[in-house]
């Protein structure tokens, strides 16, 4: 352990300020497939389960309809969040096993989603990207369960 006295085991909530909660909410339920953990219509905080996290804690997405404060003395605007390109977040990326990325390209041509897909050699990942309501880029990504790290010696011939 470090000399701070703790280190992170995980990712417990992302929180995003939206400008159409509804719809946002739609999208992470219907497309995407999160279980809300909260009533989904309560027009204020809607909470959705990713996954069990670390130590009891589930790792949750947490909508928030901008204008309303959140706990850790958050701040609410009266303006719309940026979303898209002027966000702050770049993108939000969930896993799921690399088998299931085909059905998710198929469930989006269904849905006629916009997305397109995107290969990172370098870690062994792939992405498949589409946007939300807000604009904002969500990866499904996944691990290729055939990927073999190069080894340092090539890395190391490669880079001279």
């Amino acid at each position: 352990m470090s000399e701070r006295g703790f280190t992170i085991r995980a990712l417990g909530e992302i929180a995003i300020r939206c400008i159409d909660l509804d719809a946002m909410v739609a999208f992470y339920r219907d497309v995407i497939g999160l279980e809300p953990l909260n009533d989904p219509n309560n027009g204020r905080i809607v909470f959705l389960r990713i996954a069990e996290g670390f130590g009891g804690h589930t790792t949750v997405l947490a909508l928030f309809r901008h204008d309303i404060e959140g706990a850790g003395r958050t701040r609410a605007g009266e303006l719309p969040p940026a979303a898209g390109p002027g966000s702050s977040l770049h993108h939000l990326a969930l896993s799921l096993p690399w088998d299931e990325q085909e059905a998710v390209i198929g469930w989006y041509e269904k849905l006629g989603l916009e997305y397109h897909v995107e290969t990172f050699d370098w870690v062994g990942w792939r992405g498949v990207f589409t946007f939300d309501p807000d604009g904002n880029t969500v990866e499904l990504v996944a691990k290729n369960p055939g990927w073999v790290a190069p080894s340092s010696a090539a890395s190391q011939s490669a880079s001279r």
